[in-house]
């Protein structure tokens, strides 16, 4: 156990319903998937068991993959497997929603979504494209219930380019897409939760349900046990805050439970913070880690990103302003406590990055969080986001989180999590710990950015792309035309 980061008892707890997150349950049984192999495989088990309710939310959504491409010739498409638990368990009702723009902007197939496919064609699948949303909104959420008894949340849609192995293999043949291209290797993060967790959850997805449909979702009331065998639970009657992230639309309220519980996170940090993210854009963040940095008995702050950004627009916002904030913060380490990474893996050409696409935030032993948010403006308070944060209440629960953290370094480092929490109670130092093991051909190269190029602001387009809020100025122009809809999509039950 690592002492040197527990938090103190006397500390008020982090966590706290109505501000940072929306309530507090209790998760019999909490779990954490490292990578879409063990995500995808553990769900294709868990909805194998539903007897009543699946409910699916997404960024995006493509019937066409494969849950388990390592079956090979016996590998059964997403879209197809449904179809087949449908007609082989007469009260089982499916229910998937996915971000309307999904069609145009993610990068699964447009055509099932706009025209359907044949496996959607059952009175129990019922497929909606949700555009109850500000203009240029992302319904961002990826959620997944089973019989109203497990839920899993994280950064993880079912949808292309998402599966891989923690080997990160460069020329692992499974990692292609249903059109048989192949994609760069991945890395993400969901957690998987039963008991009170997993209802409140369930509220939250149907929630979304109704406001995009104005339809109820009926409650199930199941007494099987739908927890996958393959799961070894990592938490047992552990606490549960669902935070949530929504910008207000029509009737649906707005929320920002996400961006407070951030904030409150990472200022409660004393010894440790250990971060994974897509993107590192959001002035708000830089101030605090700034702060804790500049301070002289502050936490260590370790960051793991992704290094390139896709897209034009993606890379001169997203880029340029990550790389802002980078400058920002090294200027500020005054302590040497900083360490910023891309993880990259053995190739034939020497190394290939790691796309991270996990949104993860471990601070000092004590809280863990795993959900949908990116740390970049648009997760404050424009897109629909949903996060799960576990905060220790026991010296069991902080050697859990601390075994997560060591397993998700250990796999980025190409050691065992053993050789992890090893090196971290031998240093006494989360980044010394890492600078000691970073040697091999698996490793984590820092995050190199010119500091003589410094723009005293986040770059021009951040408005427009990577914005704080919705455009309130074309609301009343989004509301006219949402309103043309047909009623029947408009009520609100």
């Amino acid at each position: 156990m690592e002492t040197h980061i527990s938090p103190s008892r006397s500390e008020p707890p982090i966590l706290q319903p109505g501000r940072n997150c929306w309530r507090i349950a209790e998760a019999e049984r909490a779990a954490i998937l490292i990578d879409a192999a063990a995500y995808f495989g553990r769900l294709e088990e868990a909805l194998l068991r539903a007897q009543r309710s699946v409910v699916i939310i997404g960024w995006d959504f493509d019937g066409r993959i494969l849950l388990r491409p390592d079956r090979g010739q016996d590998a059964q498409p997403l879209g197809p497997f449904l179809r087949a638990l449908v007609e082989a368990k007469p009260e089982l009702e499916i229910h998937i929603l996915v971000w309307s723009v999904a069609v145009l902007h993610a990068p699964g197939s447009p055509v099932e979504l706009l025209v359907g496919a044949e496996w959607q064609n059952h009175p129990r699948i019922h497929l909606k494209l949700d555009t109850e949303h500000p203009l240029y909104a992302a319904h961002h959420q990826k959620i997944v219930t089973v019989d109203d008894r497990l839920a899993f949340v994280g950064g993880m849609d079912l949808t292309v380019s998402r599966w891989d192995t923690p080997e990160h293999d460069p020329e692992n043949p499974l990692r292609r897409d249903p059109d048989g291209k192949a994609f760069p290797p991945v890395h993400d993060v969901q957690m998987v939760v039963d008991g009170e967790a997993a209802r409140a959850v369930v509220q939250v997805a149907h929630a979304r349900w109704l406001y995009a449909t104005g339809q109820h979702l009926p409650v199930v009331e199941a007494e099987h046990d739908v927890w996958p065998d393959a799961i070894a639970p990592h938490f047992r009657q552990c606490c549960v805050g669902i935070a949530r992230t929504a910008p207000g639309w029509g009737e649906a309220p707005a929320y920002a439970e996400g961006a407070v519980l951030t904030v409150d996170t990472l200022k409660a940090a004393k010894r440790c913070i250990y971060i994974e993210a897509q993107y590192l854009t959001a002035d708000f963040l830089g101030d605090i880690l700034e702060e804790q940095l500049r301070r002289p008995a502050g936490p260590e702050i370790v960051v793991v990103l992704t290094r390139v950004s896709h897209g034009l627009a993606e890379r001169w916002v997203m880029g340029h302003n990550r790389d802002h904030l980078l400058r920002r913060l090294r200027r500020a380490d005054r302590h040497d406590r900083l360490r910023v990474y891309y993880p990259v893996v053995p190739s034939k050409t020497g190394g290939r990055d790691v796309l991270v696409h996990a949104k993860v935030a471990i601070v000092d032993n004590r809280l863990l969080r795993v959900g949908s948010s990116n740390l970049n403006n648009r997760s404050v308070a424009l897109d629909t986001e949903c996060d799960l944060a576990i905060e220790a209440r026991s010296e069991l629960v902080r050697e859990r989180i601390a075994d997560f953290r060591n397993a998700l370094l250990a796999e980025h480092l190409g050691v065992s999590p053993e050789a992890v929490r090893d090196a971290v109670r031998q240093e006494d130092s989360l980044v010394r710990a890492i600078d000691r093991l970073n040697g091999g051909p698996r490793r984590l190269c820092p995050f190199e950015v010119d500091q003589s190029q410094a723009p005293a602001r986040q770059v021009f387009g951040t408005a427009l792309f990577d914005p704080k809020r919705p455009f309130r100025l074309l609301q009343p122009v989004v509301r006219l035309l949402s309103s043309l809809r047909a009623p029947a999509i408009r009520r609100r039950a």
